[in-house]
């Protein structure tokens, strides 16, 4: 499998702002050529962090002014399962501040009671996907899953969350993921879920905007606080441009989101 993605953004800051940016690929077992180019009037300076599942940060010191952010990335190949460790079994079970699942508990139980497994799964991606709505802008940055099922609309994100929060209410470890989608339309960053289902990570996406084999995995977390692509410190910030890519060689499969799936 070969999958090419780019990011564009230009932002404007009032005064000198701390930046850290979640745009760029994880390293793995894949083949990665990739390039991340941040410019305000010059060249910056440039720190990556890794942080958990091998999510891969750059924090940028910007000054007043216009910043420009170019990220390239060609990918050959697939990357490994993700690995299973006890501590994400047991961190991906809690409530978070998007996935709400404790207040979720009685509704889920109401819905999905009795199912298990792959049942249980497709069951909520199938109950999210019926009745929400994808209305673009109808969502707030502080929106949650609870705040979703009031409203049944949302974007990817929203339906996301409320798949997290469900499965987590119904004692699945489920947690976000930010990811590049060859195929989305209108194109963007994605977000899906990953779900603890027969011993494996498996990928879900209520939206069933973008065949899942193709999904390139930016960040991994509890939920959109730990996955966002650009987060802001210290001075105030305003998203000028945003253009996001992603293709992959070759005809995209099909995918009616019902089979297992892994993300690679």
């Amino acid at each position: 499998m070969h999958r090419t993605v780019t990011a564009h953004l230009v932002l404007d800051a009032d005064d000198p702002t701390d930046l850290v940016l979640s745009v760029a690929v994880p390293r793995g077992a894949y083949t990665l050529d990739e390039e991340l180019d941040v410019r305000g009037g010059v060249a910056l300076d440039v720190t990556e962090i890794e942080t958990r599942h091998g999510t891969r940060v750059h924090r940028v010191q910007a000054p007043a002014g216009r910043t420009a952010i170019e990220y390239r990335a060609t990918v050959a190949g697939q990357d490994d399962p993700p690995p299973v460790a006890e501590a994400d079994l047991v961190e991906y079970l809690r409530p978070s501040r998007y996935a709400e699942s404790d207040k979720l508990l009685a509704f889920a139980v109401d819905q999905f009671g009795g199912l298990s497994g792959a049942e249980l799964l497709d069951a909520v991606v199938d109950w999210v996907f019926e009745h929400l709505a994808y209305v673009p802008g109808s969502s707030g940055p502080t929106d949650g899953a609870i705040d979703t099922v009031l409203t049944r609309t949302g974007v990817c994100r929203d339906y996301a969350h409320l798949v997290v929060g469900l499965l987590r209410a119904m004692e699945v470890p489920a947690r976000l993921v930010s990811v590049y989608a060859p195929g989305l339309e209108p194109m963007d960053f994605h977000a899906v879920a990953e779900a603890h289902v027969d011993g494996s990570w498996h990928v879900v996406d209520a939206t069933r905007l973008a065949p899942r084999s193709t999904l390139l995995r930016i960040a991994t977390g509890r939920d959109a606080a730990d996955t966002a692509f650009l987060s802001s410190y210290g001075g105030r910030i305003t998203l000028q441009e945003l253009e996001v890519t992603a293709t992959s060689a070759g005809t995209l499969p099909a995918d009616d989101g019902t089979r297992l799936s892994v993300l690679r």
